[in-house]
């Protein structure tokens, strides 16, 4: 184990460390939480089409299908970004890199194709 994973492995997101400028925890919060507001709107919008969007019925429930999954993966992932934010902001560390706007990027790129090849079909 090298010597910074065991200096993280002893700070806790709220203990340990050094107390983090509150600006700093502050924007992390907001962007934890602008995370969970976009899994929200992609769980929404995965509904409104499987309510909303009639025909072709198997199109619609994989365009709603593909909402509602990064809508999943989205929520799951935003404490532990959260979390590695925080405990890298109390040891001094460079903050994490995070795969998910990658992630993000890719599943409402192909959100957006879905939902264009239904509109032609339709």
């Amino acid at each position: 184990m090298a010597p910074d994973e065991s200096k993280l492995d002893d700070i806790k997101p709220h203990s340990g460390g050094t107390e983090p400028d509150y600006r700093f925890t502050l924007a992390n919060e907001r962007t934890f939480l602008a995370w969970l507001r976009t899994a929200l709107g992609l769980l929404a919008g995965g509904v409104a089409v499987h309510q909303l969007v009639p025909s072709p019925a198997a199109a619609s429930a994989v365009l709603a299908g593909l909402c509602v999954v990064l809508a999943a993966v989205l929520a799951a992932t935003a404490y532990p970004r959260w979390r590695r934010v925080q405990i890298a902001m109390r040891a001094g560390e460079p903050l994490p890199r995070s795969r998910m706007i990658l992630v993000l990027t890719g599943g409402l790129l192909t959100l957006i194709v879905a939902a264009a090849v239904l509109l032609v079909v339709s």
